[in-house]
């Protein structure tokens, strides 16, 4: 038998990311490029070994090819271990094939034997698509405090933003009593994180009754949790008080990249005392020429600035040539700015070639919508690209 582990986390890494349009077109959602030196998910697997979580399931479906090579034997995480680690964990191949995961839950049930392996007490669920810092060994004490069956972890959201989210409604203890997704008229400001820790046997009972339903859409927040909660279960509300963004959308993946910009900025991750790890390429030194302009930005190691880049956020290898312009942006690595271009309120994905002279984008205040570029495209000189637009191929 292997050794026995107390926690087990399993980390949901499949989703198509569809609100990301060209961004995810190639690549799976947690391994889009984030604040010029990290991936998505690389804020989930720290914070899993900085809570001394050290046995970690990736359930990927959607274009893992990237996400898979990213994570590898786990090393950049502290994650390479005999027993345990993280484990890369496809659909299941069946007699029959590969069976596609039918929803979150479905994806946990078909990873059962995973689980079990570790003869583990507490599963740890997490998504693949949230930027922030969390100390799920918190959690895990504040669960077992309770005697809970299910902790959820929530974060206290404005009202008018409320019916965005999952709901709970619990009691000044933390039970829950109500949960309601994306309600129209909120009765509570507790949005689910997608964050849950369960008791491995409760669990699995319910997974293994939610796969036996054919009108169950195999979801923890359509069917688990509200199955849970109508069987009186005891259910509590974990509340996280800091950082935490989901990036679902080409918006909130902006905001949190400039959430890294200023003296003090909202997100950091250069705190020492939870590092955000990361599989970082060779440093390079930065080449910036007497014609650079930087103001309020982050400029990753490797990059080359002759031109103005103002709050904005590069990684390795960009290069600005002479006389470009970069505002409000988030340049992804290994992309030229050629020279005399204007690059405005516009995420550029890996290896994007801009032209001289080309537009792309407009002014924050002007623009209605960020405009995103896919990886890989090469924009003719001259070229005018307006404010929204979502190019994956010219």
């Amino acid at each position: 038998m292997n050794q026995k582990k107390e926690c087990v986390a399993m980390l949901l890494a499949g989703g198509q990311g569809s609100r990301l349009y060209a961004l995810t077109k190639k690549t799976a959602k947690p391994a889009v490029r984030f604040g010029g030196k990290y991936r998505i998910i690389d804020f989930p697997l720290s914070n899993c070994i900085n809570s001394d979580i050290d046995t970690v399931g990736v359930l990927t479906q959607y274009q893992p090819l990237v996400l898979n090579e990213y994570i590898g034997n786990g090393l950049p995480w502290d994650l390479d271990r005999n027993i345990g680690g993280v484990k890369i964990l496809p659909p299941y191949q069946g007699q029959n094939g590969a069976d596609w995961y039918k929803g979150t839950a479905n994806a946990i049930y078909q990873n059962m034997e995973f689980i079990e392996q570790y003869n583990c007490d507490y599963v740890l669920i997490l998504s693949g698509d949230h930027i922030y810092k969390m100390d799920y060994a918190k959690m895990l004490d504040y669960h077992k405090a309770k005697g809970a069956d299910c902790t959820i972890a929530v974060l206290d959201v404005p009202l008018e933003e409320a019916s965005r989210f999952g709901i709970m409604s619990a009691y000044d203890d933390g039970t829950i009593y109500k949960f309601t997704e994306k309600p129209k008229n909120p009765d509570s400001t507790k949005a689910s994180m997608g964050i849950y820790i369960f008791n491995k046997k409760k669990l699995f009972d319910y997974l293994i009754a939610d796969e036996a339903d054919p009108n169950s859409a195999n979801d923890f927040g359509k069917n688990i949790i509200p199955n849970m909660l109508a069987a009186g279960e005891k259910m509590f509300a974990y509340s996280f008080e800091g950082y935490w963004k989901d990036v679902g959308t080409i918006s909130s993946l902006w905001e949190a990249n400039m959430d890294l910009l200023g003296e003090n900025p909202v997100l950091d991750v250069t705190d020492t005392d939870w590092r955000i790890y990361a599989r970082h390429q060779a440093d390079e030194p930065q080449m910036v020429g007497n014609t650079a302009t930087i103001d309020n930005a982050s400029i990753t190691e490797g990059c080359e600035i002759y031109g103005t880049v103002k709050n904005s956020v590069l990684g390795s290898g960009v290069k600005v040539m002479y006389g470009a312009y970069v505002k409000d942006s988030v340049i992804m690595g290994n992309t030229t700015i050629g020279e005399g271009a204007t690059v405005n309120y516009t995420i550029l994905d890996e290896g994007v070639d801009i032209g001289a002279g080309a537009k792309i984008g407009e002014s924050r205040e002007s623009a209605k919508d960020i405009t995103v570029i896919g990886t890989g495209v090469k924009v003719p000189s001259g070229t005018v690209i307006p404010a929204g637009e979502m190019i994956s191929e010219l």
